[in-house]
């Protein structure tokens, strides 16, 4: 019950960013239970080990989108004074070996796991999505044909009408 818990609690603090699954620096340090300062310590000491593709920071604009979506404070109201990083699950595994600390291990496993269930649930949406495309595309088809023939039958049953007012074959005595 608790690890259910703690993947629901770690799903709903991962956003997508530039194609990316990410989590914010601030919740990050909250699951390790350390302080944001201390996580953007290690994360400088340690520099090299997180690529672009591992951690970034977010653009003012990116920022305000996501602060829109969560709620966060606003700046001068006790909130941020720098744009936030943000880590992927690559980065979030990383942190591990860079904490070090027994609850740094455990919450990383969490969150890892927690990205993986996002991504197996993204890919199903994609599958129905897929699915969906294609039945749409067979109603489309198989209206295009419904139409045709809706078309000839009515063209069927006009050219009757039109052969009763074509000219009569025969001696016409109103015009002798």
């Amino acid at each position: 019950m608790e690890n259910e818990q703690n993947h629901v609690i770690i799903e709903n603090k991962i956003f997508i960013v530039r194609g990316f699954k990410v989590m914010l620096d601030a919740d990050v340090a909250e699951l390790y239970g350390i302080s944001t300062k201390r996580l953007k310590e290690q994360v400088q000491r340690n520099i090299t080990r997180f690529p672009a593709d591992f951690m970034f920071e977010l653009s003012a604009e990116e920022f305000k989108s996501l602060r829109s979506q969560i709620a966060t404070s606003k700046i001068g109201r006790g909130g941020r004074r720098y744009l936030p990083y943000v880590f992927t699950e690559h980065g979030v595994a990383m942190l591990s070996a860079v904490l070090k600390s027994e609850r740094a291990v455990t919450m990383s496993i969490f969150i890892v796991r927690a990205f993986i269930k996002m991504r197996e649930l993204l890919s199903t949406h994609a599958d129905l999505a897929e699915k969906i495309a294609e039945i749409e595309q067979k109603q489309k088809e198989q209206g295009s044909q419904l139409s045709t023939v809706c078309l000839i039958v009515k063209q069927l049953m006009t050219e009757p009408d039109q052969a009763k007012s074509a000219r009569k074959i025969g001696f016409n005595l109103n015009l002798l």
